[in-house]
């Protein structure tokens, strides 16, 4: 073997270890094209050392076409490299799943081709160090030419769960919205349930994949309601879930800038999670959500039955009113509960009445099921640690709307110290800045401590911190995050954990 053979195989296998990287990040963005390149930027530019070992690897690079030697120096870089970004991963490491597998035999054959091209051109060394450097952009590549293929081999499941959905035939529900879908599905699979046999997809199985399997899995005789959370990335995905679940009931129930940065603006959000009314005969509409009413009217003027909820238009066929003695739930002008002292968002609640109400729940019924609402894992769940702190779990939430909702359930909470841990909110495109900047600023007004969790967001919320009174700490990982918690709070204190980003974020 020669020198320059050693060096290209250094550098092969350099390749190799920051495509492992690449396609760990690669399946935490679900696959998503260009995924992998928009999160190597970010790292590679973030923080003084990363950009200087982007540099040297860059001018490795250069000087290995004269000096093939110098590619093992971009080989050792992107091996260890960007640094924070582990190759395990703390969160999550890779799961060897069947479409990983293929992403990762395709992206190698690739890679072992190309390093054999450049071989043939005397260009080994350099070629194979390019190639390192290049890895997120050749796994977005793989993911380009495998999406056609791996959306024919989904198909087949989507064929099955229709068939299934068929046989069975149970009243489909389908419920979108930025925010709250897992809830709202959550309520009501609750109301239905004493007088239908329910199925909810589980979790946020909310894609073609996951409720595919959810009605593969889960349908079969006996199920009288099957309700369907569905979400989007974009435009088309939601008309594709309805066209093979096909609901006669949809639930649009809220509009924000989660996922921004993928949908553009908000007009294009509203438009994109109305399609799933294309099958339905009822709508179930949030009217105090942007956009919403003019889409209500739209709907109605089509002679679809539109339902409208609403927490503040006394006028909306489903009123749930907050107010000092609980929630005030009025059907169509008649109140069935008053008082009602559940922690809820009151047009989630009114959104799963509506869906009640719809299939004739009596209003009896409703007020007694209503009582005992479920809470969503993770979404400001209210529980007491061993050491008895009280900690609100709002890990699983990241749009404005909850978050501000949960800092108010800890603003109420009688505490001696009280603490919000966070890395802020992301995928909220323009506004991603400006959001994280004004929850700085709610936080540092409600909590003693605030703890910033990474660098994605630090400079918003230590802005925005600067107009409140809280402590401002700032950690690595949620891990250092919890650490402090155990080590400076006491029983009585309390503790706001505000969404949990995975670790590709910096």
């Amino acid at each position: 073997m020669t020198s320059s053979d050693a060096y290209t195989l250094a550098c092969f296998f350099g390749a190799l270890v920051s495509g492992a990287r690449w396609l760990r990040v690669a399946q935490r963005e679900h696959y998503v094209p260009l995924s992998a390149t928009r999160f190597a930027i970010r790292w590679w530019t973030i923080g003084v050392s990363n950009r200087a070992l982007a540099a040297i690897a860059l001018g490795a690079t250069v000087f290995g076409f004269w000096v093939p030697a110098a590619c093992v120096i971009t080989a050792l870089v992107t091996i260890g490299g960007p640094l924070g970004l582990s190759l395990r991963g703390r969160t999550s490491s890779l799961a060897w799943t069947r479409r990983l597998r293929t992403v990762a035999a395709v992206s190698l054959v690739f890679a072992a081709v190309i390093s054999l091209l450049f071989r043939q051109l005397g260009l080994g060394p350099a070629g194979c160090a390019i190639l390192a450097i290049a890895a997120p952009a050749l796994v977005d590549g793989v993911l380009l030419i495998l999406k056609p293929v791996e959306k024919r081999f989904a198909r087949r499941y989507v064929i099955e769960a229709s068939e299934v959905l068929d046989r069975v035939d149970p009243i489909r529900i389908a419920v979108t919205g930025s925010y709250g879908k897992t809830t709202i599905k959550g309520y009501i699979r609750h109301l239905l349930s004493e007088t239908f046999g329910v199925v909810a997809s589980p979790a946020s199985f909310n894609n073609s994949a996951g409720l595919s399997r959810s009605v593969n899995e889960h349908l079969g005789q006996g199920t009288d309601v099957f309700i369907a959370e569905m979400g989007a990335y974009g435009p088309g995905e939601i008309a594709d879930l309805v066209g093979w679940i096909r609901p006669s009931i949809s639930v649009l129930a809220a509009i924000g800038p989660v996922h921004l940065e993928r949908f553009g603006d908000l007009d294009t959000i509203v438009a994109s999670k109305s399609e799933i009314f294309a099958t339905s005969r009822t709508a179930i509409v949030n009217v105090d959500a942007y956009g919403l009413t003019g889409e209500a009217d739209r709907l109605e003027a089509s002679g679809i039955e539109v339902l409208r909820c609403s927490s503040i238009d006394p006028d909306a066929d489903i009123v749930v009113i907050k107010n000092s003695q609980g929630l005030e739930v009025t059907v169509s002008g008649r109140q069935i509960v008053v008082g009602l002292p559940v922690d809820a968002a009151p047009t989630n609640v009114a959104c799963a009445v509506a869906v009640a109400v719809t299939l004739e729940i009596p209003d009896q019924i409703i007020a007694r099921r209503l009582a005992d609402l479920p809470s969503a894992e993770h979404r400001r769940q209210v529980l007491v640690s061993e050491s008895g702190v009280t900690v609100i779990d709002d890990t699983y939430n990241s749009n404005p709307a909850g978050a501000a909702a949960a800092l108010k359930t800890l603003a109420e909470l009688d505490a001696h110290r009280k603490a919000v841990v966070t890395p802020g909110m992301v995928e909220l495109g323009h506004r991603q800045s400006a959001e994280n900047r004004r929850f700085g600023v709610d936080a540092s007004l409600v909590a003693d401590d605030l703890i910033i969790v990474g660098r994605t967001n630090k400079s918003a919320l230590v802005d925005g911190s600067r107009d409140g009174n809280a402590r401002v700490h700032v950690v690595k990982s949620r891990q250092a995050a919890v650490q402090w918690v155990r080590e400076h709070l006491d029983p009585g204190d309390a503790v706001l954990y505000e969404n949990d980003l995975p670790d590709h974020y910096a």
